[in-house]
């Protein structure tokens, strides 16, 4: 192997010799237990002498994050229909049943399926992965908790004896206004980060705000995507006033703290002049 090649000239090297592991299954590594090594890496910077050893590790069948988005995303905005509409197999009502009295439900309706019409949109036309695939392997994991959650909110929201929140109108016209800037504050992010990474380019970069003011969250904190995303569960959660869906944005909001702290430190480990003041998820606070 020649000093300026590439990790990912080595794992098209080694996928040669064994056609078994293509290159996104592969972990090349310095050390067993240390960090796999990205494409980008050349064999001459890494901290190795005039030979090295790389270790190999097999990573499973691989999936790529388009595909695997793709998949979480549309399974919930089927699922949420078939509550909506009220199929005699789920609630097993006759036809006085068929339709909601209350507003609500048709607001909370259009609300569910244009979140995750935006993700899907997002999904194909915004997001670059620095990461290729995921294993396959952790597609059911994700695939039950999204869809499964679905069911389980849509059940309640849909259900002849829902109540609508306890201060009506008010209540919901505040929770829509909440949950429509977060959705465009989480959108303007989404596009920001996109853009740090035109042409193909896997360098990371330190993002910065734009003249976007949903943007201007990056004052703050590390991931305002994250930030955005929890404020849009907050307003349906509101807006619905439905326990599952509250306890829904509680186990997303402590998911996207540990994603938000790690991507954080990454910043701070990867960048000296990494902004100080920044905080992962809630400006000032976490």
């Amino acid at each position: 192997v020649e000093p300026n090649a590439t990790i990912r000239e080595i794992r098209l090297m080694f996928h040669k010799l064994y056609p078994r592991w293509y290159p996104a299954r592969q972990s090349i590594k310095l050390d067993p237990k240390g960090k796999s090594l990205r494409d980008e890496e050349i064999l001459q910077h890494l901290p190795v002498g005039t030979t090295a050893t790389l270790y190999f590790k097999d990573l499973g069948p691989q999936i790529g994050w388009t595909t695997v988005f793709l998949i979480e995303y549309t399974g919930p905005l089927f699922i949420y229909f078939l509550f909506y509409f009220r199929m005699t197999f789920v609630y097993g009502l006759d036809e006085r049943f068929t339709s909601s009295p209350h507003p609500v439900v048709n607001l909370a309706c259009i609300c569910h399926s244009f979140h995750y019409i935006k993700r899907l949109i997002e999904t194909v036309f915004v997001h670059r992965f620095s990461r290729g695939t995921m294993p396959l392997r952790k597609i059911v994991k994700n695939c039950l908790y999204y869809w499964g959650f679905a069911a389980w909110l849509a059940y309640y929201i849909n259900h002849p004896l829902y109540t609508p929140p306890s201060y009506g109108k008010k209540q919901i016209n505040f929770a829509v206004i909440m949950f429509l800037l977060c959705e465009a504050g989480n959108f303007s992010i989404h596009v920001a980060l996109s853009d740090l990474r035109r042409n193909g380019s896997k360098t990371r970069k330190i993002p910065y705000p734009t003249k976007n003011p949903f943007t201007w969250l990056f004052f703050f904190v590390s991931c305002p995507n994250y930030t955005y995303e929890v404020g849009t569960w907050i307003s349906f959660t509101i807006m619905t006033q439905c326990v599952p869906v509250g306890l829904f944005t509680l186990l997303c909001f402590i998911q996207m703290t540990i994603w938000a702290k790690d991507k954080h430190c990454t910043y701070i480990r990867e960048f000296k002049d990494y902004p100080s003041h920044r905080m992962p998820i809630i400006p000032f606070l976490l």
